[in-house]
């Protein structure tokens, strides 16, 4: 089956995604239909009214393609098919029709710099000789040394270790992730024109996006040239130079050679599909190429995620990002945590200060032009799980690293006093990971009409978001205005109505007069005389007609 019998269409309104908010559901952490203990698609459509009643625009969806799940479906051995862990292309289909009938669009994620191991053209590569025309479509290599022992060069995976693992014919092949992900060479035709059937595939099946994972890395270096340094050598991670300089594996010219061949493909289908590009570059700049009306139309900027939590900080990352988007002509794209990164409630301190922060700071982006990415349970409050058995871990970067992203990937708490808080089907008591007792108490059934709860403060913002013309409309700018230090405050305004955000990370209370009428805080303001005070921590939109 190559097509969905009756594909759903996408909502209207091609610029759709210049100021949506993105709700990243992790699939296999956020609602399991069939009591596998494994989320899956028909989890997703149940839980769809939820999404819809949260007020996000769009759903990203991880990979559900097949997979032997190493890496938790990023590496994959069927493109156009669904895992049956979760579910089958008749649920994939059934799923997106009910997300366009209640307004939400779907974006999928994509992974084209490398396939798992178990994909028909890798075990086709395993089976020819070196050199053959199977080989060709991935990278293989012959080794240095008396006998080509030492691998073909110094570069390193990302999970750590070498990236080069040999084979019993003596030839290595690249893997810049795990060993059961093979790096695919994007020099090879057949490789450019199987993804672009990928896409067509997709887009066919109504999905409005795709997310790029590793977009930056699909080109390698001509001669495979050393990086000149590695965790063997001199202990520094090769990593570590992400998004902060060059690497021969990473952001080479010509990969934008491949996101010009895909906009044509984007373009060609009707309501505004689109893509947005997980991608690291050395400079704002070399970020930017990748955006623009013949390439991608978004790419992620992690700097707001990794800002300190400092108005200095805040202030720079905003101001940077905001002069870039007005450059290239695309909206910025503002994450604070997702699948790969610790939550931000734990970033920022982790207990009763940690969500105080992680409140305000989720005010301060949703008040921001562009469009905003939410990570699965943010809207819950939910910390980082730190305490998780080493046994139950299954993030390949662990057994390489010792370092875990299985602590931002727990299910997600639905309702009930005992774990998995209602993941599953009633009665079900499986969990692929398990959730903290103190979960308890962040449950989307616990905080539901709970006032003052996260939930609720993320469904009260969501709705003004949308209803508030400054805050709707893109071309209402950013207007910082003058505060004592610690303070952010800038207003946005549109026909005569004016929404402005202020935020305290200052140290101590601060008086907030004169922006208007408060509607929504992320803590509660004392009135005090003709004004209001904003406690530490915390941040408040006050609105003026």
């Amino acid at each position: 089956m190559t097509a969905a019998t009756h594909p759903a269409q996408p909502v209207s309104d091609d610029d759709w995604w210049r100021s949506a908010v993105v709700y990243q559901v992790y699939v296999r952490s956020f609602a399991d239909a069939n009591g596998d203990g494994v989320g899956d698609l028909q989890g997703i459509r149940q839980r769809l009214p939820y999404l819809r009643d949260l007020g996000v625009d769009a759903l990203w969806l991880t990979p559900f393609y097949t997979s032997p799940q190493i890496d938790a479906g990023y590496d994959v051995a069927d493109y156009r098919d669904v895992d049956p862990l979760f579910g089958t292309l008749a649920d994939f289909d059934a799923m997106i029709a009910d997300a366009h009938t209640l307004g939400l669009r779907i974006i999928v994620d994509l992974v084209p710099n490398h396939t798992s191991s178990a994909h028909p053209w890798f075990t086709a590569a395993l089976a020819a000789a070196p050199g053959s025309p199977e080989r060709a479509r991935y990278l293989f290599a012959d080794g240095k040394g008396t006998h080509g022992e030492l691998p073909p060069n110094d570069w390193e995976s990302i999970f750590g270790g070498p990236a080069w693992t040999r084979l019993p014919d003596g030839q290595w092949y690249l893997h810049l992730f795990d060993p059961a992900q093979p790096d695919l060479n994007w020099r090879h035709p057949e490789v450019r024109s199987e993804f672009a059937d990928v896409l067509r595939f997709w887009l066919d099946r109504g999905v409005d996006g795709f997310r790029i994972d590793v977009a930056h890395g699909m080109i390698k270096a001509d001669g495979l040239p050393d990086v000149g340094f590695n965790s063997m050598t001199t202990g520094r991670r090769q990593s570590e130079l992400l998004g902060k300089g060059r690497l021969p594996y990473f952001d080479q010219d010509e990969v934008h050679d491949i996101y010009r061949a895909w906009r044509p493909i984007l373009d060609s289908y009707p309501g505004g599909r689109m893509a947005v590009a997980e991608a690291w570059a050395e400079t704002p700049q070399r970020l930017a190429r990748y955006i623009g009306p013949d390439e991608l139309h978004q790419a992620f900027s992690f700097d707001f995620l990794d800002a300190t939590w400092s108005a200095d900080s805040f202030r720079k990352v905003i101001d940077t990002a905001l002069a870039e988007s007005t450059i290239v002509g695309a909206p910025t794209t503002w994450v604070l945590s997702n699948h790969d990164r610790q939550r931000h409630v734990t970033r920022y301190g982790d207990g009763e200060i940690g969500l105080r922060r992680a409140r305000a700071a989720a005010l301060l982006m949703l008040a921001l032009p562009g469009s905003t990415y939410l990570y699965q349970g943010e809207e819950l409050g939910l910390p980082e799980v730190l305490d998780l058995p080493d046994a139950l871990r299954q993030d390949p970067a662990f057994l390489r690293t010792g370092e875990s992203r299985d602590g931002c990937r727990v299910p997600i708490p639905w309702s009930g006093e005992l774990a998995p808080y209602g993941f599953g089907p009633e009665g079900s008591a499986l969990s692929w990971l398990p959730a903290p007792a103190t979960w308890r108490a962040l449950s989307v059934a616990a905080q539901t009409g709970t006032p003052g709860s996260t939930l609720e403060l993320y469904r009260a913002a969501l709705r003004v978001r949308h209803e508030h013309p400054a805050l709707a409309a893109t071309a209402a700018e950013v207007v910082w205005l003058e505060t004592g230090p610690g303070v952010l405050a800038f207003r946005r305004s549109l026909d005569g109505t004016a929404l402005t955000c202020v935020v305290n990370l200052s140290g101590a209370p601060v008086r907030v007069d004169g922006y208007g009428q408060p509607v929504v805080a992320s803590a509660d303001l004392t009135a005090q005389d003709a004004g209001h005070v904003l406690p530490v921590d915390a941040a408040a939109w006050f609105e003026r007609r």
